[in-house]
């Protein structure tokens, strides 16, 4: 017997362990605790990996303060009332004292971007645990779903150092710890990372030393048990344990490592036993949870999972595209020892007949990805599935190069698949400066009487938390266009909240769901259902749907000239069946009303009342003069500098804004400043800023969307150009819009951020990276590559204008301004975003028996994408294959197919940071459109 044949005998021997039956609740949460580097990874732990990692600020280990943000939300937990608990509440309690320092807040943003319908915030704090001491090199840390996320703060009740022993074990009795596990938790969770002077001058008197860090213990990056072995040898220089804390009685480990004379603390000298307690002792610390929660079963990685499946109605109406991975547990298995995968599926009914292509499927391996003890194989699915006879579940068969196969068949159930309602992505667009938004899905005709709604998840931002309120809106979809067995139906809706591209969509016929649909891999623009096949079952009302008097407008497709729908914003209000608004019009959004004074309670007392102040609006501040009530556009009508204050006056704003033009409050608490107005803002009634100011209850701060305006009595010498965007910031030029990731930043090496950001101030901090892009008009990112999950976005996406240049634009909400300097070189092979003149459009296909594109060619051992680009100049796209083939066409053929990816995965001849296509697949590019600049808006008064 060989060595790999043993090896994969042991590891068929694993398979025996059932598999976590899929779908289940936390599919969502399951990859994002194990996809975390290479192939589709998820990148959680990108801020804890490796353990030494400071990526809020030098001396601050974010593992240790994502270990200290488990312990902070759970310890004001009451396991005999059944309250509190691991639920979430931190993010409403970071200011009431308990919880100090910056690294709370910094954690709890990093893992808001993962907050969704299937991952709590809580679930993910459980899971930063797990990541971060598992980076650390700790124990593996089991982790159950299911937690639910408090709405508002709970009870304080955080240990603090100056607490006596007796204070102390009464707070971890309340959380359900005896003595000795109050021990093993406090030894557990100060094994990494250290006390800052910033929290606690009175511990750490040196600011400078080792950036104000005092460690636990010598190794702060590292999870072990020297915690434990130097307090117990007498060499530690933990500062809760010796130094200025015994003075002034807060040397809390101390108190707690000597309350049963160090038994405890002696049972922990042997590392196996430490990290085995470890082990059990931080999964209960996130086990407490509040009454009414019920935790899954432990969140393991699945051996065969299907990932990222994709039903969409293709063809005309004559076939469904079948896309996604099975994602295959490679952990245990030789090197290439997996040939190939089959997939089985069978009909709408149950049964084994599909058509004349047969039930089988074959998927080879594209990529590999990895977590800390686990490596995973992708297999990417790209099939046509005929609609006449659909599909209900498949089974997996694992093709090893030995001959031996291994079924994976989801426990006997077969891996579901719906086809009675899909989500058409093409079809569906959004607008992330707006949130405008167009959903279609395609229902089969025999489940159309049972109608068809839509559910949007959507983030809004919250007064009281740095973290976003994740919220859902229920919409009905209107009946359209029949095509053969399926019917059409459509919403338009606009998401609220300015974060767009952060929702997520669920559709719903019956009790049938295509459910947890992102959205960033919807586009601007609606692409059109062509060639569609006829229907005999219903009446032909798409166009009538499109012909009435609805928001979207038909404008022409960059790639083909067809008229494609465009999202265009719509009145929150107006319901998208009302066909009273007028196309292309988004109407003002109306300004939040006056608050109505509460009741005062009955008091029966003769203590007089003192009537409320009455508010006013002034007419002069400290060389400033109102101009009137302003309202808001679609983007902000200051867009220099801002601040926001919950005791926010006039006066305040003034002093902030002092240096500017222009300065307003709005929604009694905020404050915007600018040298200039932007053009969609205008006046509106006095009468609708009537929101007095949180600091002062004698003046109005604005309105919601309305700013009480001041404009300086200074002689104000107004600028003068175009806003456009620049094509070239040397030694940059621009790749054009660029949408972020879903799961991390698109350019995450550096950032900054400035209250006068340019793309030029933004290209000089980024020097030495390959990529920059400015982002929310005064935010500025840097790379040497961009994320897999990033992606072009229409340029009308990135429509908000730099905070220290208003004749320029500076990306938008999620939407970079990109740049590219292709003479940096080095890095992580990708598919480049533009070359020359080119602007990336994806990997495709070529032609049935013809050439993509089929106008001109070359080949040579040097090939680049740039190469390419400047040999197909004169045409409209150019696209590399096989790593050293050049072609250029006006147009791409018809029969040429959008492919993953991934498929596009051959290095260039010419250099090894370059994808060039791959065996039969093309990486096009489109000559970038020219731009036309919109005209630049003025000054009120001017």
């Amino acid at each position: 017997m060989t060595k790999s044949t043993a090896l994969a005998l042991l590891a068929l021997a694993g398979w025996a362990v059932a598999d976590p039956t899929w779908p289940a609740s936390t599919d969502e949460l399951e990859e994002i605790m194990y996809q975390l580097s290479s192939f589709k990874a998820r990148k959680f732990s990108d801020t804890v990996s490796p353990c030494s990692n400071e990526a809020s600020g030098p001396g601050r280990q974010n593992a240790a303060e994502w270990l200290r943000v488990g312990f902070h939300d759970m310890s004001t937990a009451n396991t005999y009332f059944k309250t509190g608990g691991l639920d979430g509440s931190l993010q409403y309690e970071l200011d009431n004292g308990e919880n100090t320092g910056p690294g709370h807040k910094t954690t709890l943003e990093f893992m808001s971007r993962y907050v969704s319908p299937q991952t709590s915030l809580s679930d993910l704090i459980a899971a930063g645990v797990y990541a971060s001491v598992r980076s650390c090199g700790g124990p593996i840390v089991s982790v159950r779903g299911g937690r639910v996320d408090a709405v508002g703060a709970g009870n304080t009740g955080v240990p603090q150092p100056q607490n006596s022993v007796f204070t102390f074990k009464q707070q971890f009795d309340r959380m359900g710890f005896n003595n000795v596990e109050m021990i093993q938790v406090t030894a557990c969770g100060h094994t990494l990372g250290g006390v800052h002077n910033t929290e606690f001058p009175d511990i750490i008197l040196d600011a400078k030393l080792n950036n104000g860090l005092g460690g636990l213990d010598e190794t702060v990056a590292a999870f072990d048990n020297k915690v434990v072995t130097e307090y117990l040898d007498g060499t530690t220089k933990n500062p809760l344990v010796v130094g200025p804390a015994v003075k002034i009685n807060k040397n809390s480990d101390f108190k707690v490592y000597n309350s049963d004379g160090n038994k405890t603390m002696e049972a922990l000298r042997s590392k196996d036993q430490f990290n085995e307690v470890c082990k059990n002792v931080l999964q209960k610390m996130i086990e407490v949870v509040p009454a009414g929660v019920n935790l899954t079963e432990p969140v393991v990685p699945y051996k065969v999972k299907p990932v990222d499946l994709q039903l969409l109605l293709d063809d005309g109406g004559a076939n469904l595209h079948f896309s996604g991975y099975i994602r295959v547990r490679t952990t245990d298995l030789p090197k290439d020892s997996i040939q190939d995968l089959t997939l089985t599926y069978k009909n709408r009914d149950g049964a084994a007949d599909c058509g004349n292509g047969g039930c089988n499927i074959k998927a080879s391996i594209h990529g590999l990805g990895q977590g800390f003890d686990d490596t995973f194989g992708f297999f990417p699915i790209n099939a046509k599935i005929p609609v006449k006879t659909g599909i209900s579940s498949f089974t997996v068969t694992i093709n090893h190069v030995d001959g031996t196969k291994q079924v994976a068949d989801n426990n006997g159930k077969g891996y579901p698949l719906q086809d009675t309602i899909l989500f058409q992505k093409p079809q569906s667009c959004i607008i992330g400066s707006t949130g405008a938004t167009t959903l279609v899905a395609a229902v089969r005709n025999d489940a159309v009487a049972k109608g068809t709604k839509a559910t949007v998840h959507y983030k809004t931002s919250q007064k009281n938390s740095p973290i976003p309120k994740l919220n859902s809106a229920e919409l009905d979809m209107t009946k359209g266009q029949c095509i053969g067995k399926y019917t059409l139906f459509k919403v338009e809706h606009n998401i609220e909240g300015g974060m767009a591209y952060q929702s997520f969509v669920d559709l719903h016929n019956g009790d049938v769901s295509d459910a947890f649909n992102g959205v960033t891999d919807i586009g601007g623009s609606c692409l059109p259902f062509e060639s569609r096949v006829s229907c005999n079952t219903e009446s032909n009302l798409f166009e009538q749907m499109d012909n009435s008097t609805t928001t979207a407008s038909p404008v022409a497709s960059p790639s083909s000239g067809s008229p494609i729908a465009t999202a265009v914003p719509v009145s929150p209000s107006v319901s998208p069946a009302d066909n009273s608004t007028s196309p292309g019009v988004s109407p003002t959004p109306s300004p939040s009303p006056s608050p109505s004074p509460s009741p005062s309670p009955s008091d029966n007392s003769t203590t007089p009342v003192t009537p409320a102040p009455t508010p006013t609006h002034k007419t002069a501040l400290g060389g400033y003069t109102m101009l009137s009530c302003w309202a808001e556009g679609s983007l902000r009508a200051l867009s220099g500098a801002s601040t926001a204050n919950d005791a926010m006056t006039l006066e305040k704003c003034l002093d902030f804004c002092k240096n500017y033009n222009y300065w307003g409050t709005e929604y009694g608490r905020e404050c915007y400043c600018g040298n200039s107005l932007s053009s969609d803002s205008k006046g509106a009634p006095l009468a609708e800023c009537n929101m007095p100011c949180g600091g002062d209850a004698t003046e109005y701060c604005g309105a919601g969307n309305r700013l009480e305006l001041f404009s300086t009595t200074a002689s104000i010498t107004t600028p003068t150009g175009t806003l456009a965007h620049k094509p070239t910031v040397a030694p940059y030029t621009m790749v054009g819009c660029w949408a972020e990731g879903a799961t991390g930043r698109a350019l995450g090496s550096a950032g900054t951020s400035a209250p006068d950001m340019t793309n030029e101030k933004c290209a000089t901090f980024c020097g030495k990276y390959r990529y920059f892009g400015t982002e929310y008009g005064s935010e500025c990112y840097c790379g040497s590559h961009l994320a897999d999950d990033s992606k072009a976005a229409p340029l009308a996406d990135c429509g908000m204008t730099c905070a220290g240049d208003q004749f320029e634009y500076c990306g938008a909400s999620n939407r970079l301004e990109l740049y590219m300097n292709p003479g940096v070189t080095g890095g992580t092979p990708e598919q480049p975003p533009a070359a020359g003149d080119f602007a990336l459009v994806g990997c495709q296909t070529e032609g049935n028996g013809t050439r993509a594109l089929g106008d001109a060619s070359s080949a040579a051992d040097g090939m680049t994408n740039e190469v390419c680009a400047a040999t197909c100049k004169d045409y409209e796209y150019f696209g590399t294959e096989y790593g050293r083939e050049c072609y250029c066409g006006h147009a791409l053929a018809a029969s040429s197919a959008v492919a993953p990816k991934g498929e596009c995965g051959m290095l260039c001849a010419g250099s090894n940071v370059e994808y060039c296509g791959g065996s039969n697949r093309l990486s096009v590019y489109k000559k970038k459109p020219p731009v036309t600049p919109p005209t630049n808006g003025t000054a009120p008064g001017s």
